[in-house]
């Protein structure tokens, strides 16, 4: 069976603006967003996408969803190619994949009622001809997130964020999509409201079959969520797997840095550590080889050198490290001394 989504070498590139006086020169640098990205998502399945701020996740999700048009590589959903620059053959895509976005208040029309948000989500989809039968949808929409007919008439800035977040998820199932993009869904919301968020989504995707590319810098919510596991560091994925074994079993270092991070109840359960140091890298000068070496304790002159590929290690567990595929166990487990960026 076909995947529903599938992504074969994406990459994203955008040109520095430089100074003028660099502009005169002639020189213009070039910023590694995404870089030869390989996924697929089948019918019904979610898809954690995880990893710091700034490391891809968001860009690449925009292509995903042809929102923006990748350098390289090819897009397919249920076997089609996707092509962004081809505006006007995408009505059958917006139809089928939509796109739920961090901040709710910010992706939605402060001049459009919620009732006229919706309503002009379902125009676009071509569906629900009729004032009755649109309305009629519309209140069916709202109580499938949570909300009733109170909320027609209401503006975004009189919602909550919580509300705000419910109406973009309407929005988003307006088309009856196969398969939704959810960009941090929950990180612009209070923690008391996250929960609630997060059980609708999975809820509806029970009952709708959906196929969820779920996207944050959270790896605790990314395990409670997600089938499988993607992690994501400087633009390319170094880690897939089940989702039980990338968060019990973290094959590659930076995985094991995102699982410092999350908090312990009792950290003198931990494993003996190792320190990792070091920022992010500047995506301008982006280092030689292993891109996480800089940061990496268990760097050696080969990370250095070379570039690991991500490669099949077991039937289900893909990881780019050289570490890993010199002894196919699983690295030291390391703590985080730098701060990860919210």
């Amino acid at each position: 069976m076909n995947a529903l989504v599938e992504l074969t070498g994406v990459s994203k590139r955008y040109v520095d603006n430089p100074s003028f006086a660099a502009r005169l020169l002639g020189i213009t640098r070039t910023v590694h967003a995404v870089t030869e990205v390989s996924l697929s998502l089948e019918r019904g399945e979610t898809l954690g996408l995880v990893g710091e701020s700034g490391c891809g996740k968001s860009t690449l999700a925009r292509c995903t969803i042809a929102l923006e048009s990748a350098s390289a590589g090819e897009v397919r959903f249920d076997g089609r190619a996707i092509e962004p620059a081809r505006r006007r053959g995408l009505r059958w895509f917006r139809r089928r994949a939509q796109m739920v976005f961090q901040d709710p208040r910010s992706s939605l029309n402060r001049s459009l009622t919620t009732e006229e948000t919706l309503a002009r989500a379902l125009r676009t989809g071509g569906g629900q001809d009729g004032r009755e039968a649109r309305h009629a949808r519309i209140v069916e929409l709202l109580r499938a997130v949570g909300l009733g007919p109170a909320f027609l008439h209401r503006y975004s800035h009189e919602l909550s964020g919580g509300q705000c977040q419910r109406v973009s998820i309407a929005r988003a199932l307006a088309v009856e999509p196969d398969f939704v993009v959810l960009d941090e869904p929950v990180s612009a919301l209070d923690v008391s409201i996250q929960a609630q968020i997060v059980n609708l989504l999975l809820e509806l995707q029970e009952r709708l079959d959906l196929a969820y590319l779920f996207i944050s810098h959270d790896l605790h919510l990314i395990r409670y969520v997600s089938d499988r596991i993607a992690v994501m560091y400087f633009g390319r994925i170094v880690e897939l797997g089940p989702a039980e074994e990338v968060s019990e079993r973290p094959r590659h270092p930076y995985t094991q840095l995102l699982l410092a991070a999350v908090p312990q109840p009792d950290p003198a359960l931990r494993d003996e550590t190792v320190e990792v140091t070091g920022e992010v890298p500047s995506p301008l000068d982006p280092p030689s080889g292993c891109t996480f070496h800089p940061r990496c304790p268990l760097a050696d002159g080969r990370c250095i050198r070379e570039r690991p590929e991500l490669r099949r290690v077991t039937p289900d567990i893909e990881v780019a490290c050289h570490r890993y595929e010199e002894t196919r166990d699983p690295v030291p487990a390391l703590t985080m001394v730098s701060k990860l960026e919210d």
